[in-house]
């Protein structure tokens, strides 16, 4: 696709209580004319009738599958669950399913995952999970944005037996003496191994790409505050990815080496964030979309305290954006939300969908909220309050910066790919597409740095011992490469 902007749609949760087409939905995307369609999770609810829920399905977004690549990915509903922890493809055998693994026979598992995923890319690493059941986590370019699709439940583990119960529920906690330290135990998995290490092959790996996102099913962190109704307020959820916590941190660190955005949804409550690691504001943008339909579970973000956060966003209609840690301990900056008006009208419970628009020219990222019953014609004015929110691609390392290694100068004007190593660690930094045939690399601490380049991954020059240098100083030494 040869244009400077691609724009992605971001869906989930279409409710089957609600029978029937979407109309207004439908008509309104093919007036934006995403160029993929992501589709996150949920698509259908029947739970133990999924053959016949993806029928359904198809017949209501056909009209604009048809024409442009499309990308679903089962979440818990599909796979007959109210909660899915997939703890490695082992069988649940608990109510609730919160010991992990998975509730119904594998080939309902395998029929599930083959209806929905077969038309993605071959997975990067094949071999079934427990007992069988496949695996799809991928990665799929389109006009220049590589997507790596992840499976965020597979491999998570699940909560019960494992932590102690401190709520109505293994998943739930509303015990106010709870200390979230309690709950990030060792071995406790997230993504799992497999999949954490494709991501970082995956950040250093620019084969056809300008710029990268992360899909998913859910959000790294818990930004609701109330569940299922007005006075259902919960301390922590499990079911969101932001547990367990230090393998949550690990996803968003290898996400912040590529600066990725990550699009998901399963919240039912649309939110855009960005994550804090160590501190607040230091890791990447995550855009969680509205709920297609939403009949079956409303959520809202509403502080106790009923105040803003520090660092607000200044200008928003919103009253309860800004700095916060979620009931998990994690740091999160709350740029905007999608409360539910009244969950009992359809147009006032906060349906819709997200746009994602990846301007590879400017290196931004916008975030769009449509309400469902929106007119899109009516431009930005009929978006939820709070949206559009426009972001740049090397704001998702949001780490401090104390100084710059010298300027990597690309002779002929060739946008190569520089990454960053710091020599006392070992550790990647990030590795970035350059823009404009230069590039000043950033660093956050004082000490010796590995500057590694090539066409496509750091592969073919390398320069070490270079020290960061002061803003003020950035350009003045250069390093001329030829690729």
């Amino acid at each position: 696709i040869e244009k400077d902007e691609i724009i992605v749609a971001n869906m989930s949760c279409n409710s089957s209580r609600t029978v029937g087409m979407r109309p207004e939905i439908i008509e309104n995307l093919k007036l934006q004319n995403p160029d993929l369609l992501f589709f996150g999770g949920d698509q259908t609810y029947r739970h133990t009738e999924h053959t016949a829920g993806w029928i359904e399905f198809g017949l209501q977004f056909r009209d604009i599958i048809r024409d442009r690549p499309t990308v679903c990915i089962p979440d818990d509903h599909d796979v007959g669950h109210g909660n899915v922890w997939g703890e490695n493809g082992k069988k649940s055998v608990t109510p609730g399913d919160a010991d992990g693994g998975y509730r119904y026979p594998v080939e309902y598992v395998n029929q599930v995952q083959r209806q929905q995923s077969w038309n993605l890319p071959d997975p990067v690493d094949p071999a079934p999970v427990d007992r069988g059941i496949g695996v799809y986590f991928t990665r799929m370019t389109v006009g220049g944005v590589d997507f790596a699709i992840l499976e965020d439940r597979k491999f998570k583990t699940g909560p019960d037996g494992k932590i102690p119960k401190m709520g109505p529920r293994p998943d739930h906690i509303n015990d106010p003496k709870y200390d979230p330290k309690t709950i990030d135990l060792p071995n406790l998995q997230l993504l799992g191994i497999r999949q954490e290490k494709f991501l970082q092959n995956w950040g250093q790996d620019w084969t056809g790409a300008q710029m990268k996102c992360v899909l998913s099913q859910t959000a790294f962190c818990g930004a609701v505050h109330m569940h299922g109704g007005r006075n259902s307020r919960l301390l922590a959820d499990l079911d969101c990815n932001g547990w367990p916590q230090t393998p949550r941190n690990k996803a968003l660190e290898l996400i912040r080496k590529a600066w990725a955005v990550h699009l998901c949804g399963d919240q039912h409550l649309a939110v855009t964030v960005k994550h804090g690691i160590k501190d607040f504001g230091d890791g990447p943008y995550s855009f969680t979309g509205p709920a297609l339909v939403n009949t079956i579970y409303g959520r809202w973000w509403h502080p106790l305290d009923e105040k803003a956060g520090p660092n607000p966003v200044k200008g928003s209609p919103l009253p309860w954006t800004g700095d916060f840690l979620d009931g998990l301990g994690n740091k999160i900056s709350m740029m905007a939300y999608a409360n539910p008006e009244d969950i009992t009208d359809e147009k006032k419970r906060s349906d819709g969908y997200g746009i994602a628009r990846f301007n590879k020219k400017s290196r931004t990222i916008t975030f769009e909220c449509w309400p469902r019953f929106s007119d899109v014609r009516m431009g930005d004015k009929a978006q939820f309050p709070g949206w559009p929110i426009k972001v740049a691609m090397d704001a998702n390392d949001g780490r401090k910066v104390v100084g710059y290694l010298p300027e990597i100068v690309f002779e002929e004007g060739v946008n190569g790919v520089v990454q960053v190593v710091e020599e006392k660690t070992g550790e990647v930094l990030y590795t970035v597409r350059t823009q404009g045939g230069k590039f000043s690399p950033r660093v956050y601490a004082e000490g010796k740095y590995t500057v590694k380049v090539g066409k496509d991954k750091p592969d073919a020059q390398t320069v070490k011992e270079l020290g960061p240098m002061p803003a003020s100083n950035t350009g003045q030494k250069k390093i001329k490469i030829t690729l």
